[in-house]
Order: structure tokens, then C-alpha cells, then sequence
């Protein structure tokens, strides 16, 4: 029997003995109990079956009913599903955000069936999620979404994404123990759970992650790789023949192979403890599985990844694995025997709870900062820690601006961390009072990425979504962004408050060329949705996109920060950032300049500096610095045509960037001057002389509308 227990077998043969007229009562006693206990065991294995085809079906159904989906992974993962969620998991259905709850991702994010089916039993939702699958408002969505149903962690669809949001996850579980468990009182205690298929490992994405779970030894990773040899286009073997578990052994993981993953519970069980024995490695287990287990015609085969088996193929697959039930039914003995992980989960907060409230009493400072990590409870005034400044102020490159801000925040932060893809000194991302994380420093909070943007990017993702007060920053060259859009889009999506710190934001980069400079970035960004892009340019408006970027809860913000010295601006302000956009100087009156000039960035000097020379000329001019065109557009229809009134047509705009979008603030009889065309390899100053970005070229424009 699959489920059996390993001891069964030695225990038969006491059974055989005392059949044979041995002559003791003991051992007929003995046999008796054993007998008994084997009908036991027989039972418990049955109802493990059973559990599991009701996890199947729950996915065939739903996917039946939806017309669409992936039903084949759900078949084919569901013993290690009910393993992970019935035998192994701590969890509180009641209370899914329960700080020391294992974490569970599906990286193959299209078999979302599996995890919904596991969430149903469980007791996280109801039977009319299950049968809203796919559908216009449902909880059960086409793919994971962590801020729809309660139970996901993270949201996951592009392949590899998860299973590098897992390492996030595992991180900041290994950082906070660190930080806060004592000798006698381990507080932070949870494993990161993972599937993921051959798509995912085909992602280079999910490369870049494990290796640097690898090197920071993140023991309680346990992620399973299920190999089922099956992608959209058919057999792997026409795109994918590498050896993964000799890869990850190469990327410092404990690797194990479950070769029965369809019905050897016992292997996967057997699994999970050795994972959990090794400390000081993530583990892989690879388990090889029939994708559509149970179909008679669709298993093993790409036909029953994508799409719904059908009514005929689900009646042939009922008979198969003998399941006589109608649709979405939930036998009773496999409802009873779930039914233990309400109370079990209320239980298990509990206990946690009284193991918090004996840790606070001994360690009140430390519990005190955990505290505010768990809620997200900032301490009054923080942002009082963030510096100003003054046009006597030295001018300076915002990225130096920038570190000044994150050494000041961390001071009064306990949850911001982070660092850059190999470019810290770069990007001027070190947090001076801290070491490096690292395998034997997991306390410390500069992070150390190394040259792997998107992993970078996906792995902040899963920090952020650990903990509501935890805030992680990520670091490169403003054009970078292109290596790690997916993870950034996902930020997004998922409403995780990741501050992405881009420096060398424009051509003023120089002599290292077009390939360095970014040209349509700033407007992707502006187009992606809940996301900030914000681009200041000074020191108070560096301090003002920080707070802003700390305060917005649930979206992540992109800051554009300039290699090249830049003034602290007469009339910029952190309260101005705020806003979105505002008037930084303005000679007219009753809102009725002549013309208004608007700039971001190291090109608000150029603007201001053309409103100088314009008045000099007997203009009114206003000028407005538009550092986030998201939070102006959240300002009330009073406040924006204060700043840029509908009664002033005349108006143009200055950035180092492309002008797509611009037509919206400059109006259609405005100007918008930027660059859209790749730049050049010169000095700074040369590049904006050549490409038109220069105090005569704004002068001239507004000329010409006034």
C-alpha cells in the first residue's frame, strides 16, 4: 500500500510467527494488535488517497466549469499538495497573515488548482470560490494573486517570478531570526515551500535567484521541482535536456529525487525530513510526476497542460481512478479528516502568541521592533529623520542625495534593507552602520545582489510581502530597468512597497554611450500602472520622493537620480513632492502667467534658469517642477489647474527623455523638448548642447507660444 508506514513490513512477519502456532498468548496477543494496527495504517493510506483524488477532481472541475485552465499540474502535484498542506505546513486558515506561518509558492503559477483545492480543504474559503474559478470578481483567479485570495503569498504567473519571490520569502525569514531569536526563545521560526515546473527552470530568472540562495545558505528553502517532462510546445526533451539537480548542486542547493511523485507518499515524506535536516543549504527535490494523472488519454502529454480535459475524458478519468462522485464534492471522511486544521491553526497562533508575550517580557526592546515589522507601525516622526536643504546647500548628484536619505531612514526604520546589482558604490546604496547579509551574517542589511537585476527585482518582492513593515530598495543604472521590468510589473501588480533606486538616469551619464543612457524609461514607467515614478532634482526633493516612497503602503516607487552635481533649487520642497508637481517660482498674478515652463529632474535648473532669462525680457513665467506625474494626477481638478491652469496654453516642458506622453501636461498647443532618438558617447555637457536641451532652446520655444 503507497501509504503505508515503513515499519509495516517488519511488523507482519511477528503476525506470520504467531500464526504458526508459536504456542505464546503474548504472541497472539501481539499478533492481534498488530493486525488491528495494520488495518489502521490501511486506512489512514486509503484515506490519503481519497484526500488526494479530491484535491484532482477539485481541479478538473473547476477548470471543467471555467472552460480554461491547466488542470494536468493539480493532477499530477497533488500527493505532494496534501502532503505540504495536511502533514507538514503550519498555517491558520482563520487568520492567513499569522506572522509565523509557513509560506507556500506556486512558482508554476498556471496550476493554481492545486493551490485553491489545498486552501478549500483547508478551510480558507468556500465551495462557491472553487466554482467561480477564472470568473469576473472571483477569489479563484486565472493565476495567484496575493491580494485577492487569502492564502496566496505572493502572485505568481510569469514562470520563474515565484519561485524567486520564495527566496525573498526564505531571506527574510533568516534575517529576522537573526536579528531577533534568542537561546531561549527561537520567535521567528517558519520554512518557505515551493513548486515549480520546467518552465520555470527554463527562466533565467529562477537562475539567478537560487544562486543567490545558495550563497546565502537559506536552510529553510524547500522547493520542489516537479518533472513531469511536459511544456506548451510538447516533450521537453525538444528544448531541455540540462541535468537541473547537477545545476543546483553547482548553485550550493541539497538536492533530492522523489522518482515516484504520483503515489510515493512515503518518498515524499522521507523527503521533507531529510530537507528539513540539512541547515545550512536550500533544498531542491526534484519529484517526477505524470502531468494529468489519472486521464486515460491525456496523461503525460501537453494536451492536458492548457486547456479543460473535457466532459468525455472527465467521465473516462472518474472511472479510472474510481471516483463516483458528482462535481465538487468533497467526501465526508476527507472533509472531517481536514477539517482538524481550523482548530489546529487556532491553536497554533495561540501557542505562538504566549511564546511572544514570555519574549516580550524578557526582551522588551527587541519585541517592541518585531512588532512594528509584523504591523507595519512606523515610529512617530520618522520622517523627521530625513535631511533638507537650502540653495546654500552644496550642489550634489541626487544619487549621493540619495544615500543621505537611506543612512538617515535607517536609523529610524528597523525594516528597510537592500542594496544594488554590483554597483553599490555606484549607485551610493551602503547603509553605513551595516555589514553585509551574508550566509554567516544574516542579521546585517546591505545586500549584496550581485549582477542579477530581475532576480534582484523578484526577490525584493518577497521581502516586501513577508512582512507589512518590512521595506527593501534595489539598486542599478536607470536603463537596467529593462533586465528587470517583469519583477518591477509584478511590484505593481502585487502591491508590494519595493523602492527601486535608479541612478545615472539620463545622457548626462556620457562618454559610456547610448547603450548606458535611458531614453523611453521614464515614460514605460509612467504608463505602468500603481507604480510611482518619481524623478527629482535636489536634495529636498530627494528627501520628499523618499518619504513618499516609505508612505505609499501598497505600491512600489522607481527613483531617477543623476550621476552629475545638481543645485538645491530656490523653492523646491519635500511637502511640493508630495503633490506630485508644483510651482517652484512664479513672477505673475491670478494664476495667469504668460508662460509656464515645467522640468524634472537635473532639467528643473534648465527650466528655471529660462524663466530668469524670460524675465529679464519683461515675461510673467511660471515655473513648475513635475517630479511624479502619478501623484499630481491624485491632486484635486482645483489643485492641478493652480499649478497648470487650463487658461495658459502656452507652456513647455524640458526632460532628457522621450517627449511620448508629454503632449498630456504641455497641451496640444505646447512644447515639449527631450529626446527621441538613442543618445551619444561625449561629456555630459556636450551631449545636451548637441541634442537641444539647453537654456536657449526653452527660451526660444516659449517665444514663440507667448
Amino acid at each position: 500500500m503507497s501509504g503505508s508506514k515503513p515499519g509495516s513490513i517488519s511488523l507482519s512477519s511477528a503476525v506470520v510467527a504467531g500464526r504458526k502456532g508459536l504456542g505464546s498468548r503474548a504472541a497472539t496477543v501481539r499478533a492481534a494488535a498488530v493486525e488491528a494496527a495494520e488495518k489502521t495504517d490501511d486506512a489512514a493510506a486509503a484515506l490519503v488517497d481519497k484526500s488526494v483524488n479530491t484535491i484532482r477532481f477539485l481541479s478538473v472541475d473547476a477548470v471543467e466549469k471555467a472552460t480554461s485552465g491547466h488542470p494536468g499540474l493539480p493532477m499530477g502535484c497533488a500527493p505532494v499538495g496534501h502532503v505540504l498542506y495536511d502533514e507538514v505546513m503550519r498555517y491558520n486558515p482563520k487568520n492567513p497573515y499569522w506572522f509565523n506561518r509557513d509560506r507556500f509558492v506556486l512558482s508554476a503559477g498556471h496550476g493554481c488548482m492545486l493551490q485553491y483545492a489545498l486552501l478549500h480543504l483547508a478551510g480558507y474559503d468556500s465551495e462557491e470560490d472553487l466554482k467561480s474559478f477564472r470568473q469576473w470578481g472571483s477569489k479563484t483567479p486565472g493565476h495567484p494573486e496575493n491580494f485577492e485570495t487569502p492564502g496566496v503569498e505572493v502572485t505568481t504567473g510569469p514562470l520563474g517570478q515565484g519561485i524567486a519571490n520564495a527566496v525573498g520569502l526564505a531571506m527574510a525569514e533568516k534575517h529576522l531570526a537573526a536579528r531577533f531569536n534568542k537561546p531561549d526563545n527561537e520567535i521567528v521560526d517558519h520554512y518557505t515551500y515551493a513548486i515549480l515546473g520546467d518552465g520555470c527552470q527554463m527562466e533565467g530568472i529562477a537562475n539567478e535567484a537560487c544562486s543567490l540562495a545558495g550563497h546565502w545558505g537559506l536552510g529553510k528553502l524547500i522547493a520542489f521541482y516537479d518533472d513531469n517532462h511536459i511544456s506548451i510546445d510538447g516533450n521537453t526533451e525538444i528544448a531541455f535536456t540540462e541535468t537541473v539537480e547537477m545545476r543546483f548542486e553547482g548553485l550550493g542547493w541539497h538536492v533530492i529525487w522523489v522518482k515516484n511523485g504520483n503515489t510515493g507518499y512515503n518518498d515524499i515524506r522521507a523527503a521533507i525530513k531529510e530537507a528539513k535536516a540539512v541547515k545550512d543549504k536550500p533544498t531542491l527535490i526534484k519529484i517526477t510526476t505524470t502531468i494529468g494523472y489519472g486521464s486515460p488519454n491525456k496523461a503525460n502529454s501537453y494536451s492536458a497542460h492548457g486547456s479543460a480535459l473535457g466532459a468525455k475524458e472527465v467521465d473516462a478519468t472518474r472511472k479510472n481512478l474510481g471516483w463516483p462522485y458528482e462535481p465538487f464534492h468533497v467526501p465526508e471522511d476527507v472533509k472531517k479528516h481536514w477539517s482538524r486544521h481550523v482548530p489546529d491553526g487556532a491553536a497554533l497562533e495561540a501557542e505562538w502568541n504566549a511564546k511572544f508575550a514570555e519574549y516580550e517580557k524578557k526582551y522588551k526592546q527587541e519585541a517592541a521592533e518585531l512588532k512594528s515589522l509584523i504591523n507595519g507601525e512606523f515610529p512617530v516622526g520618522w520622517e523627521k529623520a530625513l535631511p533638507t536643504y537650502t540653495p546654500e546647500s552644496p550642489a550634489d548628484a541626487t544619487r549621493n542625495l540619495s544615500q543621505q536619505c537611506l543612512n538617515a531612514l535607517a536609523k529610524v526604520l528597523p525594516g528597510l534593507l537592500g542594496g544594488s546589482a554590483d554597483l553599490a558604490s555606484s549607485n551610493m546604496t551602503l547603509l553605513k552602520m551595516f555589514g553585509n547579509f551574508q550566509k554567516e551574517t544574516p542579521e546585517e542589511r546591505n545586500v549584496r545582489f550581485g549582477v542579477r537585476e530581475h532576480g534582484m527585482g523578484a526577490i525584493c518582492n518577497g521581502i516586501a510581502l513577508h512582512s507589512p513593515g518590512l521595506i527593501p530598495y534595489c539598486a542599478t543604472f536607470f536603463v537596467f530597468t529593462d533586465y528587470m521590468r517583469g519583477a518591477m510589473r509584478l511590484s505593481a501588480l502585487s502591491e508590494a512597497r519595493v523602492i527601486y533606486v535608479m541612478t545615472h538616469d539620463s545622457i548626462a551619464l556620457g562618454e559610456d554611450g547610448p547603450t548606458h543612457q535611458p531614453i523611453e524609461h521614464l515614460s514605460s514607467f509612467r504608463a505602468m500602472p500603481n507604480i510611482l515614478m518619481l524623478r527629482p532634482a535636489d536634495g529636498n526633493e530627494t528627501a520628499g520622493a523618499y518619504k513618499v516612497a516609505v508612505m505609499n503602503r501598497k505600491r512600489p516607487s522607481v527613483l531617477a537620480l543623476s550621476r552629475q552635481k545638481l543645485p538645491n533649487l530656490p523653492g523646491t520642497s519635500i511637502a511640493g513632492v508630495e503633490k506630485g508637481g508644483y510651482v517652484i517660482s512664479d513672477n505673475s498674478v491670478g494664476n495667469k502667467p504668460d508662460v509656464i515652463l515645467i522640468g524634472t529632474g537635473s532639467e528643473l535648473e534648465i527650466a528655471a534658469k529660462a524663466g530668469d532669462e524670460l524675465r529679464k525680457g519683461g515675461k510673467t513665467v511660471r515655473v513648475v517642477s513635475l517630479v511624479s506625474w502619478e501623484l499630481f494626477d491624485e491632486q484635486s481638478d482645483e489643485y492641478k489647474d493652480s499649478v497648470l491652469p487650463a487658461s495658459v496654453s502656452a507652456r513647455v516642458s524640458i526632460e532628457a527623455g522621450s517627449t511620448f506622453g508629454w503632449e498630456k501636461m504641455v497641451g496640444s498647443k505646447g512644447k515639449a523638448i527631450g529626446i527621441d532618438h538613442f543618445g551619444a558617447s561625449a561629456p555630459a555637457d556636450k551631449i545636451y548642447k548637441e541634442l537641444g536641451l539647453t537654456v536657449e532652446a526653452v527660451v526660444e520655444a516659449a517665444k514663440a507660444l507667448c
